[in-house]
């Protein structure tokens, strides 16, 4: 199991974790202050949670098949446990809850893979719950396939200044994964005054944490890139400024 919590993060809101399980395998957590989305990457899974069995979830067996992930939403002050039905994939996707959602299933009907973006800027995005989907009290949660020699989270911006509706403060994570697997994706997390400043070379599976900034990633030619992206703060809304010298492209593209 990797984990992050805001505590290890050096932050106040998003914590992540994934489990790796083998059939057969069973886990369990309870919710405690902070709200929950299940995400199944991977496999399947029989899942109970909020005091309601919800099945078996998960359907693709293979990230990049790119088919609807099938998700689950906890409130605080829950519990779930999972078991896994095929060696699977389960990412859990945690903020601070309100108590103002109840437990529901997400996906796969109601997510469809949208193309976003012109060029070698193309990805293509499963929107789990962003801010047009009122599922969550704090979490924006969403997939992006990257293909291969293209660039994603691009062109540069940030959302770290709680000064809606100019910017929102939102911290993010970025659980990585390649096709094929050998390959490596690259990450730059940079601040307009270089006091932050890291281009990292992510492997598959890694976790990329942006605390602040900007934060591109690129795909080389022949590895396809995937990410699920984790983002929290204050207000549940996703505003963001670009980073100055690549402002006329988002300007042009428009």
């Amino acid at each position: 199991m990797h984990q992050i919590t805001p505590e290890s993060a050096g932050w106040r809101y998003v914590g992540f974790s994934l489990y790796r399980l083998i059939a057969g395998d069973t886990v369990a957590e309870v919710t405690g202050d902070r709200e929950v989305i299940l995400v199944m990457v991977e496999g399947k899974a029989a899942i109970t949670g909020a005091g309601q069995d919800w099945g078996v979830l998960g359907e693709r067996m293979n990230v990049f098949e790119k088919t609807p992930p099938h998700c689950l939403y906890l409130p605080n002050g829950t519990d779930w446990s999972a078991t896994a039905e095929t060696d699977c994939v389960l990412a859990v996707c945690t903020a601070p809850g309100k108590g103002g959602h109840q437990a529901r299933r997400i996906g796969p009907d109601g997510i469809t893979l949208t193309a976003r973006g012109k060029g070698t800027n193309t990805r293509h995005i499963n929107n789990i719950a962003m801010e047009n989907e009122d599922y969550c009290d704090s979490l924006l949660v969403t997939e992006v396939f990257t293909p291969a020699g293209h660039w994603s989270s691009y062109p540069s911006h940030r959302h770290d200044e709680d000064d809606f509706p100019r910017i929102t403060y939102l911290e993010e994570t970025y659980y990585h994964r390649l096709n094929p697997a050998s390959g490596f994706g690259i990450q730059r997390v940079y601040t307009d005054d270089g006091q932050l400043d890291e281009t990292m070379a992510v492997s598959d599976g890694e976790v990329v944490c942006v605390p602040r900034g900007h934060h591109p990633c690129g795909a080389p030619y022949g590895f396809e890139m995937y990410y699920l992206n984790v983002m929290a703060g204050p207000l549940r809304k996703w505003r963001f400024v670009p980073a100055p010298h690549v402002e006329w492209i988002m300007e042009r593209d428009a």
